[in-house]
């Protein structure tokens, strides 16, 4: 990331200098909403000529406006604000961002339509549209597809809501940093970002007191892991389990467990991937990347709540040493799998971490996350990450944060009838079920790995990278899992 806007919130004042930024609902009189800026009504006669009407995310652009102390008015629309949610004011917010990326001041005077929860949902809509990841770009020019352009640049809010948008924007703020530190983690190119340099970045979390162990190859292997490390073995990077703890809430309460998959590079192994495109399983580890972004989200806003991140770290390799087709493996639970394909290596990872999880913490929901299978994307594309559970409870709080917060998630099917899909003739089961409904076998084999705990499976593989331009993403990876994970934790655990 480079040279990030910093935001700031004021009571209102006369602009005088750097770009004005405003926002007009659908049918608002322009001029009244720009007012004494606009003193020889340069800006209204601009609107009428333009057909501006403040339609959601147009925008009516006048540089220098003749008398006026800005150096450029934009006004914003907002559309049918009596309509407008959150991601709503997040999408103008990142487009109001877009068409002032270039300036160094932008001063927003947002009127009486937007509350604190807008201004803050707007703000980070900006602050998202911000990220760039270009740390290995050696000329930092902006003609690349990775993010927005950079410059050093402030936005000043000026609203008489000022306190109350700064505390709203101070929890907003702290998600959108867990949202940006995904992104960065799943940008990383693999030979930068390994599982030990993982596991690192993870203990970075401390600072905003957050518990941090990291389990090596040889705790694992006293814990009976075999699934995570018969992954891992084909690799000279060595495995970790990271393991991030928040204690917000009760001391009596039991946490909510989040689990990611962190297969930080995926040839694919034995079973290897083709060329071409493999360059993406850099972000194989997507899951991962929500997990950590949520934990530093959840400790930044210091949420009221226990929450346990749970990161298996591997790199699945074709080595001498990797395990093969047919090799029959046993899992932390007891259980053993024949392994039919090494591709489908991040089912294995995760039911190790599943068992962990659930053993040591007892927590009182699971929920994991990983770039699972291709076959997601067959089924939903981009638009939503595919979900799985065990729980009808925790199947429709994800859903409802799903639309609160944008990052939608679409269930599908689970039933015995697709564990025979998965039956083994040599071992309790494999690790693939065919061709067919190959996201809900991946799914089922998971289930069997979280006991009676309420459960719930997020297949990202389609959302988490290569996802997107939209409003407020400009990035290869969208950090997609944080808002929504940030939002189901407020509303169910938070209240």
């Amino acid at each position: 990331m480079s040279m990030l806007p910093t935001i700031t919130f004021a009571q209102p004042a006369p602009v005088k200098k750097g770009a004005a930024l405003f926002v007009a609902a659908e049918g608002d009189d322009i001029g009244a909403v720009v007012g004494e800026l606009d003193g020889e009504g340069v800006v209204a006669r601009a609107a009428t000529i333009a057909e501006f009407t403040g339609k959601a995310k147009a925008t009516l652009d006048v540089l220098a406006p003749a008398g006026s102390a800005a150096s450029r008015i934009i006004v914003i629309g907002a559309g049918k604000v009596d309509e407008a949610g959150e991601g709503d004011w997040r999408a103008i917010g990142g487009a109001a961002r877009a068409a002032l990326a270039r300036e160094k001041l932008v001063t927003l005077s947002p009127g009486e339509a937007m509350d604190a929860e807008a201004l803050a949902a707007f703000a980070q809509g900006w602050l998202l549209r911000a990220y760039r990841f270009d740390k290995y770009k050696t000329v930092k020019n902006g003609k690349n597809g990775n993010g927005d352009n950079p410059v050093a640049q402030k936005l000043v809010i000026q609203t008489d809501k000022a306190s109350a948008a700064k505390k709203a924007w101070d929890d907003a703020e702290a998600v959108a940093r867990g949202v940006m530190l995904a992104r960065d983690l799943v940008n990383e190119p693999a030979n930068m970002l390994g599982t030990v340099e993982f596991a690192d970045r993870g203990k970075a979390l401390e600072a905003l007191g957050v518990d941090v162990d990291v389990l090596d190859g040889e705790q694992m292997e006293k814990l009976g892991m075999g699934a995570l490390l018969g992954v891992a073995q084909g690799s000279e990077r060595p495995p970790r389990l990271l393991v991030m703890k928040w204690n917000g809430g009760k001391s009596k309460d039991k946490p909510v467990a989040f689990v990611g998959k962190g297969v930080v590079f995926d040839t694919g192994g034995i079973s290897i991937k083709p060329a071409g495109g493999m360059e993406d399983m850099k972000g194989d580890m997507g899951g991962a990347g929500a997990v950590m972004g949520l934990m530093h989200a959840l400790a930044a806003r210091k949420a009221t709540v226990n929450a346990v991140g749970l990161i298996g770290l591997v790199e699945n390799m074709p080595d001498g040493k990797a395990q093969r087709p047919g090799d029959i493996v046993t899992s932390m639970s007891g259980q053993t799998i024949e392994v039919i394909n090494t591709d489908a290596e991040g089912r294995l990872v995760l039911a190790d971490v599943l068992t962990y999880a659930n053993q040591t913490f007892e927590p009182r929901a699971m929920v994991n996350l990983a770039t699972l299978t291709g076959a997601i994307l067959v089924a939903l594309g981009q638009e939503h990450a595919g979900l799985f559970s065990n729980d009808d409870t925790v199947a429709e709080g994800l859903t409802k944060a799903g639309e609160a917060s944008g990052e939608k998630v679409w269930r599908l099917p689970m039933g015995p009838e697709y564990d025979k899909l998965i039956d083994s003739k040599f071992a309790d089961m494999k690790n693939v079920g065919g061709r067919n409904a190959g996201s809900i076998t991946a799914a089922q084999f998971l289930k069997r790995f979280v006991g009676d705990t309420p459960w719930a499976h997020l297949d990202v593989a389609g959302t988490a990278m290569a996802s997107p331009a939209g409003d407020f993403n400009q990035s290869w990876a969208s950090g997609y899992g944080v808002r929504l994970l940030d939002r189901w934790v407020r509303d169910v655990y938070e209240g």
